[in-house]
């Protein structure tokens, strides 16, 4: 154990290390990227030259390179966890369409398409004729139309890709789950983040030349039409600095369409966009690799290793707290040595480590249940700040000076002259009724007499205002069964289900699944490890409330309405179907493990049984309800 005055390391500063580790491993892996796209533009017209990194390749991969680390840099600063939650796709759209950060990204992609199209254009050779400023009849120089339309397809694709990046939310940092290792079953943890790539080079491959390909024959045949003569004269404003160009901004007759020119534009795209792909996927499995270093835990390398996963657990930053959790599961999976020491470090100054992280982790899974419990509540209004009583003065001997108007007339006299013009004077002034009041009751009458004489009661119910808001619903589910723009409008019920469980605007799933995790293998490794006897005080209240949790869960799930936009009427929900199998997952291995002490833990025999019947599985339903249901009779 820790001596009590060693200090506590924070958990930040063992995992900001492993990230910026990673982040280096990314950025060498795009400079090999790089390097290999500038062999495909240089001259092959020597045997050693073209591929020498010391030279003009070299020189080119640089800048290949730098035109792409913006968009690690923009990766870095918006890179979050959990999937993005929203009730529908334009509920999605209305949130981030004009926010800052969708802002900058389309303009950060197009910079760097931008920077990758000059590049292109300089490394080509002369023979292509793609120069900016080309020389007719002797020294009279022309601006190149053919450079400019390769950097309009450039920028276009850049605009494409980040849009398409924002909306599919590719900042996303995917945390692992850890779940209990089955015989058979195909371990996908272990394998490295580079064994992973190599399942996916052929859908990033496919990916880029489709993107490159559509964007570049919409470009080609009608988008360039409508910027032509605007981008014609910004680059004439722009090279009359350094050339004699003509005076005129109007472009030339005949625009340089070629098949020639397509191909290569395509070819050009393909480079950028497989750039772009293959450092999001890199940047993703790097950034989601598990907090281990060296096959140990991140915080293993402290003095104070559970004071330091503990201070991670305890953190109120999302994504420090979510590797702590997924550290935490991970020692509970596969350290043994770790996991006998949380159940050995008792000399905390805030209670025993285990007490500290099972109010933690129990913690993590109460809030799903207040969430569901505070589903369809008003918000709580503001506290109310106390009004501050301003200060009283002393109390005076004397008492003070009148400071009545000297000025004022006198009082009114009383009389009954008086009383009668006062009287008068009221019963003018006030208001009468209005010719509203007096003839609308009448013409409301005359109004629903002649509907009940001239119209049926289909017709009067049709013209009622229920019968307006059905009409308009039967036109709106009209299009929303239309396949692409219905879908956009859709609350389907496991987008709404989602947000209720996960939260807004990101739900991460995988801090509930290895809180659960972590809390029933610790719990059953107590068994044998355990030689204080701590954990199994704990036991009873960790079994009811993995039950309460998931008949809660399933209970809401159940009832849960389907929304009227939702035309599938489906009543599935992936993330909420996850999250139950983790936690009856875990809450069968307590009731394996502890089931025979349930006495001495002073769980009723109803406990235990309500506990069975939430362990079961919504799959095996239907193959053992009858057998469970007679046994329960």
């Amino acid at each position: 154990m820790p001596p009590a005055a060693a200090r506590r390391v924070p958990y930040k500063d063992f995992l900001q290390p492993a990230l910026q580790r990673r982040f280096a491993s990314t950025a060498g892996f795009l400079l090999a990227i790089s390097y290999v796209e500038a062999l495909t533009l240089s001259k092959w017209n020597h045997a050693v030259f073209p591929w020498m990194p010391i030279g003009l390749p070299g020189i080119r991969t640089l800048a290949i390179f730098g035109s792409i680390l913006p968009i690690i840099i923009l990766r870095i600063a918006h890179s979050h966890i959990g999937i993005r939650t929203s009730y529908s796709s334009v509920d999605t759209f209305r949130r981030i369409a004009i926010s800052f950060e969708t802002i900058e990204t389309i303009i950060t992609f197009t910079i760097s398409s931008w920077l990758f199209s000059q590049i292109y254009l300089l490394s080509t050779s002369a023979d292509a004729n793609l120069s900016w400023i080309t020389y007719y009849s002797g020294d009279r120089a022309r601006l190149n139309e053919r450079a400019l339309f390769y950097t309009i397809n450039l920028m276009l694709i850049g605009f494409v890709q980040g849009v398409a990046h924002k909306f599919l939310d590719h900042d996303q940092i995917v945390l692992g789950k850890v779940k209990t290792k089955r015989e058979g079953e195909a371990n996908n943890q272990e394998l490295s983040s580079w064994e992973k790539l190599r399942g996916e080079i052929l859908r990033i491959i496919i990916e880029s030349g489709t993107l490159s390909i559509t964007v570049s024959i919409i470009n080609y045949l009608a988008v360039y039409h409508f910027v032509r003569r605007s981008a014609w004269g910004w680059a004439l404003y722009f090279f009359r600095i350094f050339y004699s160009l003509p005076k005129s901004n109007i472009p030339p007759a005949q625009a340089p369409w070629s098949f020639w020119m397509l191909g290569r534009s395509i070819w050009a795209g393909f480079l950028l966009c497989l750039l772009w792909s293959l450092g999001n996927a890199v940047f993703r499995l790097q950034l989601g690799k598990a907090p281990l270093k060296n096959s140990q835990p991140l915080s293993a390398e402290s003095k104070d290793p559970n004071g330091s996963l503990l201070n991670g657990l305890k953190s109120k930053k999302p994504r420090v707290s979510a590797f702590a959790l997924w550290e935490l599961a991970l020692i509970a999976q596969d350290f043994d040595d770790r996991r006998r020491s949380i159940f050995q470090d008792i000399d905390r100054k805030d209670g025993p480590m285990w007490s500290q992280i099972y109010v933690t982790c129990l913690d993590i899974i109460k809030s799903l249940e207040m969430r569901i419990d505070n589903y369809g509540k008003p918000p709580a209004p503001p506290v109310a700040q106390a009004a501050v009583t301003p200060p009283q003065p002393a109390a005076r001997i004397v008492p003070p000076p009148k400071t009545d108007d000297v000025w004022a007339p006198a009082p009114p006299q009383s009389g009954l002259r008086n009383s009668i013009g006062r009287a008068a004077k009221s019963i003018v002034g006030s208001s009468g009724q209005t010719p509203a009041e007096i003839y609308l009751p009448g013409a409301k009458k005359k109004a629903q007499e002649a509907a009940e004489h001239f119209l049926t009661e289909e017709q009067r119910k049709a013209l009622s205002p229920q019968g307006f808001s059905t009409l308009f619903q039967g036109l709106l589910l009209r299009v929303l069964i239309v396949p692409i723009i219905g879908e956009w409008f859709q609350q389907t019920f496991d987008h709404r289900l989602t947000v209720v469980i996960l939260g807004q605007p990101y739900g991460e799933l995988s801090i509930y699944i290895n809180a659960a995790y972590a809390l029933s293998k610790l719990s059953v490794s107590s068994l044998t490890e355990d030689q204080f006897g701590n954990v199994q005080r704990d036991v009873p209240t960790i079994i009811r409330t993995f039950t309460g949790v998931i008949k809660k869960l399933e209970m809401f799930r159940d009832n849960f309405p389907v929304h009227w936009t939702d035309v599938s009427h489906k009543r599935e929900c992936h993330q909420v179907d996850e999250l139950l199998d983790a936690l009856k997952e875990g809450l069968g291995e307590l009731i394996a493990a502890f089931g025979q002490y349930s006495a001495d833990l002073r769980l009723t025999r109803a406990e235990m049984r309500l506990a069975r019947e939430a362990a079961v599985r919504r799959q095996a339903e239907p193959e053992v309800a009858g057998p469970e249901m007679q046994q329960v009779r």
